[in-house]
């Protein structure tokens, strides 16, 4: 959720309607999953015969070569697993000797508590700008980034000591990212209407690209690095941007009147964008390639964070308006199961434990964090932090290099 008070309950708002041929899309597919269970096809026959927006299947990919990379981007493992290089505890040489930790940035308290995940308690509160949204790894995994977006700054931790270290001017970070050349910074200027491309070193402006959408807030990369797309949370839309060109090439209006787009991933084979939208309560599921017309896959009240296993079978689903977890079964494109916060609460942002085994979410709405098993779903541990806790970061985490946002690695 943005830096607008109005917006930041969807439980105050008027819900939406869907627009009548997504209606009854939403009527057959509920149908479908009832006939069918959480059984069924699995693997790669099964994502083969999904179902497309309009019913239709899914065309095979199989013996596809896979499109050369941007220029400078680290070559992907495997092809075929996006998250490949995101196995449990497989963490960088950067990386391994870092205290574990979670980062917890307090958008009303202006300050971040520092969480040891042996303990489940807050060892540390470390002050820093004007409402932190977000703290992110930079591209290297060498620093931790916490996003002053009212502060217009951008506050450096260091993840080796868990130390504040130097502040940057930065017009509203609201968001940050990084090219998968590892050679720009992205910054989502929500309130400017802007993604600002910035040297991921140094942080200065490279490049501006205006934007006539409202609310950008969360990306993701194609698997070449050639794309990007965007979520606009104000305006109920999507943008797809050049990466080389540093420009927006499509932008599209979501088929829901009152659209809420928030976190944007991509599914472990490449192949299918997943957009959490908080009012349409589920997700998108979008043709990054063809960026043609989504569908909607209702999970739960407030859909928000979308986080993938460290085998990249899953997604988790947070569900912030019902404090609920929904489980996407990848290969299958079916929810598997939902997970029920013992007291409710408001699961917003946040990430998947080095081992797999917890995930990891800030409370938004609680002044609180969940530690939730990811084998069996039980809420571990519940830790009181400081007011409007958001886009949390569980550091270190595998992988080779940040993408940015909470964690994003590959």
């Amino acid at each position: 959720m943005n830096q607008f008070s109005s917006f930041s309950s969807s439980s105050s708002l008027r819900r939406p309607r869907l627009r009548g041929v997504h209606r009854a899309v939403l009527f057959a597919a509920a149908c479908a999953l009832l006939a069918s269970g959480c059984g069924g096809d699995s693997g790669t026959e099964a994502a083969d015969r999904a179902p497309h927006k309009d019913g239709g299947q899914q065309q095979p990919r199989r013996g596809a070569a896979p499109a050369a990379g941007l220029p400078g981007m680290p070559p992907l493992l495997d092809p075929n697993d996006l998250y490949a290089a995101d196995r449990p505890n497989q963490l960088s040489p950067v990386v391994k000797d870092f205290p574990s930790r979670v980062y917890v940035p307090n958008t009303e308290s202006n300050t971040v508590s520092v969480i040891d995940p042996k303990t489940y308690k807050v060892i540390e509160t470390i002050p820093v700008g004007n409402q932190p949204q977000h703290v992110v790894p930079s591209w290297d995994m060498k620093t931790l980034w916490v996003n002053n977006d009212r502060g217009h700054t951008l506050t450096a931790i260091d993840p080796a000591t868990g130390k504040k270290g130097r502040t940057v001017d930065v017009h509203d970070p609201y968001n940050l990212y990084f090219t998968p050349d590892g050679k720009y910074a992205v910054v989502m200027a929500s309130m400017d209407r802007e993604l600002v491309f910035r040297d991921a070193q140094t942080m200065k402006r490279k490049k501006t690209e205006p934007v006539s959408c409202k609310g950008v807030n969360h990306a993701d990369f194609s698997p070449d690095g050639r794309y990007f797309i965007v979520s606009c949370e104000f305006s109920g839309e999507l943008l797809k941007v050049d990466t080389a060109k540093m420009k927006v090439i499509g932008q599209q209006k979501l088929p829901f009147e009152g659209a809420m787009p928030q976190d944007v991933k991509i599914s472990s084979d490449g192949r299918t964008w997943y957009i959490a939208d908080m009012m349409a309560d589920g997700v998108w599921v979008l043709d990054g390639d063809k960026f043609t017309e989504p569908w909607l896959m209702p999970t739960g009240k407030g859909a928000h964070g979308l986080y993938v296993s460290r085998d990249s079978k899953s997604m988790y689903i947070s569900n912030r308006g019902e404090g609920s977890i929904s489980v996407l079964d990848l290969p299958s494109r079916k929810l598997v199961k939902k997970w029920e916060l013992p007291e409710g609460g408001s699961p917003d942002m946040g990430g998947v434990s080095a081992d797999g085994n917890v995930l990891w979410l800030s409370g938004r709405y609680d002044s609180e964090v969940y530690a939730i098993d990811t084998r069996d779903g039980h809420q571990i541990a519940k830790i009181p932090v400081g007011a409007g806790p958001h886009g949390l970061a569980v550091y270190p985490q595998p992988g080779r290099y940040s993408l940015g946002h909470t964690g994003i690695f590959r």
